[in-house]
């Protein structure tokens, strides 16, 4: 097959790409950084973090640069490419991306930390910390992971069935701000009409995921597939057998859980116990 040949001369990467155009864009009108700041109404840094490819930003503020700069749409676009390129994500886990980017319905257990698709920013930061990301490498593994909420949204977004350890809500932040708000982002994710979210409160005895994260995807064309996740090991699992048998586990700790309604309830209930921030 003959080589693909670069007619621009740009980076073929969409991140890459992505943060090339935003820096032509504002060096062909001559503008600094402050400039640019002062007339689209964000703070500089955060203009300079997208052109150098520490971070994607959110849709607001490229929506923005969109409009200021009269480029309907390309902004937009480029960006929803860098958000879903799966190469953002750490080699181990680029299948499964792609898979979850193409599910008709999904499924989770979560043991101790809120699904990945449903964690803010301040949540996801502290926890790719935690596991020693620092500098650019965190910020852009911060985008990539909330960036995935996407398989979420649009018009006709795909069901998402959510079965959380009451050890989610209670292994909170060292940030009350960011706590409360990765609670309120839970309940609010929970009134969704496609996501159904159950607790499984303490005292509910022991079964067979105690130690294990795992997702299901359903695809098109009817195949499931799981990843499963402990503390030490991560696979996706495509064996039908292997995964039916942690599909039956899966649905017998639902059979555990709260009602959605009450899981909400129970949600509310863990968001008055997040101290409030003093009046200074």
């Amino acid at each position: 097959m003959p080589q693909r040949l670069a007619v621009t001369g740009r980076s073929q990467e969409p991140r890459m790409r992505f943060a090339e155009e935003l820096r032509r864009l504002r060096t062909e009108r001559g503008l600094s950084l402050r400039d640019l700041a002062k007339a689209v109404g964000w703070d500089a840094s955060q203009f300079s973090k997208m052109e150098s490819g520490q971070t994607l930003g959110g849709p607001e503020i490229v929506q923005a640069l969109d409009q200021y700069y009269g480029t309907p749409g390309l902004l937009v676009t480029l960006w929803e490419l860098a958000v879903a390129d799966p190469t953002q994500f750490k080699e181990q886990y680029r299948r499964y991306m792609m898979l979850e980017a193409e599910a008709v319905s999904l499924w989770q257990y979560s043991v101790s930390r809120p699904p990945g698709l449903l964690q803010t920013a301040g949540y996801a930061r502290e926890a790719l910390a935690a596991g020693g990301l620092k500098g650019d490498e965190l910020e852009q593994q911060v985008d990539a992971r909330t960036g995935r909420r996407k398989v979420l949204e649009g018009d006709d977004p795909p069901p998402f069935r959510v079965l959380l350890s009451e050890a989610v809500l209670r292994n909170s932040l060292r940030d009350p701000r960011e706590w409360r708000g990765q609670l309120e982002h839970l309940a609010e994710a929970a009134a969704q009409p496609n996501i159904s979210l159950h607790v499984l409160p303490f005292g509910s005895g022991l079964h067979g995921l105690d130690s294990t994260d795992v997702m299901f995807l359903r695809l098109p064309g009817g195949r499931t597939v799981a990843y499963v996740e402990t503390d030490v090991h991560g696979e996706l699992i495509e064996d039908v057998s292997k995964v039916e048998r942690f599909h039956r586990t899966y649905d017998a700790v639902r059979d555990l859980a709260l009602s959605p309604a009450k899981s909400q309830k129970f949600i509310l209930r863990m968001l008055e116990e997040v101290p409030c921030e003093p009046l200074t």
